[in-house]
């Protein structure tokens, strides 16, 4: 089998044409701001991935989905980043509400919809932290209102959801807690903005919404710790994949170079290869036992691995393409960029090394 191959079929199997469609536009047309990159993305069915089939999804298991974001992010690894934000957001969204009627309303709708959803919590707020947001809400006879302002990694512009930390006044006593409010991208105060810092934000001026769509943590019956490790499990996995993506682009293009020596191309393929078999391990591990606090240390376990294995990887792909045109090194240089980007998300491992120390002789796990 081909490199990429298995992961290219995947998708051609849960979001038929996709791969073609991409193919056919230029990478750093893909890359650029405008983008048709999130349009051929909905018109695949890919806001459904890990939906299930009976909400109108694709019912993509954790395999499946690390395969499908590899290939993508071979193609474009914007898209890949910013689609894995969705997936992360559908999973936590499925997580966070208890009402199955409600439930299948909003699966189901950004399914059917093609919709996309941004994760929005504390981008705010340099020292904040996913349970700290700066966001408040306030409830009354005529529903939620909602202030503050965010910055979701993606999708500001594209969104149809957004999922919003909000701090609201305690149901059971004085003081506030945490809550997690969906809002609808068209509500009424809801405008999106550049904030001059190569990244967008997200307003919300007193913006009204339905009591139903606010989720309390005090309703969730102790389930938040799970709910989280069950989202930040996916959340590496799937970024992890993305990542291996953009550095396999680079990694196909050497294994397509006759200039290239057999030595060479053979051995960025067995470590190309051996991460990605690494985060199968972890997805596999997701689709057997489902996420838990264990699988939380695993996904960054694998995740800081292949972190390591592209610092060797990426550099000596760059180093072996040798002389290119100017297109080609721009593309060269972008996909590097991109794979080694892996390392700027969240947890950081130097803020990890703690924790992670606690955890291996029995301390409990926390997220630095």
């Amino acid at each position: 089998m081909r490199f990429l191959e298995r992961e290219r079929a995947t998708v051609a199997k849960l979001l038929p044409g996709l791969d073609e469609s991409l193919r056919a536009v230029p990478l750093m047309e893909l890359e650029d701001p405008n983008s048709p990159g999130i349009g051929l993305f909905r018109d695949s069915g890919g806001p459904g991935l890990l939906a299930p089939t009976d909400y109108q999804g694709r019912g993509a298991t954790a395999l499946d989905a690390l395969r499908v974001q590899r290939a993508l992010g071979s193609r474009t690894p914007s898209l890949a980043v910013a689609t894995t934000l969705h997936h992360f957001s559908m999973a936590t969204l499925a997580g966070l509400i208890t009402d199955e009627g409600l439930k299948f309303m909003l699966v189901e709708g950004v399914a059917s919809g093609n919709n996309l959803v941004a994760f929005g919590f504390a981008e705010e707020r340099s020292d904040g932290g996913v349970l700290s947001p700066s966001m408040t809400a306030t409830e009354g006879p005529d529903g939620v209102r909602i202030s503050g302002v965010t910055r979701p990694p993606s999708l500001a512009r594209s969104m149809d959801l957004l999922i919003a930390g909000v701090m609201v006044p305690r149901s059971d006593g004085p003081g506030e807690e945490l809550a997690v409010a969906l809002v609808p991208a068209e509500s009424e105060g809801v405008s999106v903005g550049e904030t001059g810092a190569d990244s967008e934000q997200v307003t919300l001026d007193d913006v009204l919404f339905p009591p139903e769509l606010l989720v309390r943590t005090s309703d969730l019956d102790g389930r938040l710790d799970v709910l989280l490790s069950a989202g930040f499990s996916w959340y590496q996995l799937l970024m992890t994949g993305s990542h291996l993506g953009a550095a396999g682009a680079l990694v196909e293009r050497v294994l397509l170079d006759d200039r290239v020596p057999e030595s060479e191309r053979v051995r960025l393929l067995v470590e190309a290869e051996g991460a990605m078999s690494a985060a199968e391990g972890l997805a596999r591990r997701i689709d057997d036992d489902g996420p838990d606090e264990s699988t939380l240390a695993h996904s960054l376990y694998v995740r800081y691995c292949v972190q390591d294995a592209l610092s060797r990887v990426v550099p000596r792909a760059v180093e072996l393409l040798g002389d290119l045109d100017s297109t080609a090194s721009d593309e060269v240089g972008h996909l590097a960029t991109c794979a080694n980007e892996l390392a700027l998300h969240p947890p950081a491992r130097s803020r990890m090394t703690g924790p992670l120390a606690a955890y291996l002789v029995d301390g409990p796990f926390t997220i630095a």
